[in-house]
């Protein structure tokens, strides 16, 4: 048997990154060929170690700023002026990228819109709860004030 590194997810072998067993042959006919695998070699197996350790870091990292940026959003007040009439039903909406915008102004936080959880866009002036997702798992709730131009 021959050991391999996968340098991608492998279906029937595991996860990128693990050493795994196989035959001389799968590894030099279909894996190495496809770059699925490298051959393992104590000085790959080493440098594959070290870039595991390291993606783990950045995404800790990430993970950490994300909770610094759902605490300062949840301290934010957006307030978004749009044209209404006298009853307060406002002529337009405010959209889910309405909210990224005023975000970005406001804090300097790039959101995509597709992260702002809206069940429907906000016709009505006044406050409302708008729940938005920093990074995978980390929600910051923004309270927006919807006034009249």
């Amino acid at each position: 048997m021959a050991e391999a590194i996968l340098l991608q997810e492998v279906e029937t072998l595991g996860e990128r990154g693990d050493v795994v067993d196989v035959s001389p042959g799968y590894l030099r006919n279909f894996l190495v060929p496809r770059k699925l695998a490298q051959p393992a070699t104590k000085a790959s197996i080493a440098e594959a170690q070290r870039r595991m350790e390291a993606q783990e870091r950045a995404l800790a990292e990430a993970s950490e700023k994300a909770t610094e940026n759902a605490a300062l959003l949840s301290k934010t007040v957006l307030t978004i002026a749009k044209p209404a009439g006298e009853d307060g039903r406002l002529f337009g909406s405010v959209t889910a990228q309405d909210i990224a915008d005023a975000v970005k102004s406001a804090r300097g936080l790039k959101l995509d819109k597709r992260k702002v959880a809206l069940d429907d866009a906000i016709k009505t002036t006044g406050t409302h709860m708008v729940t938005v997702e920093v990074h995978d798992g980390v929600e910051a709730t923004i309270k927006t004030i919807v006034t009249s131009e």
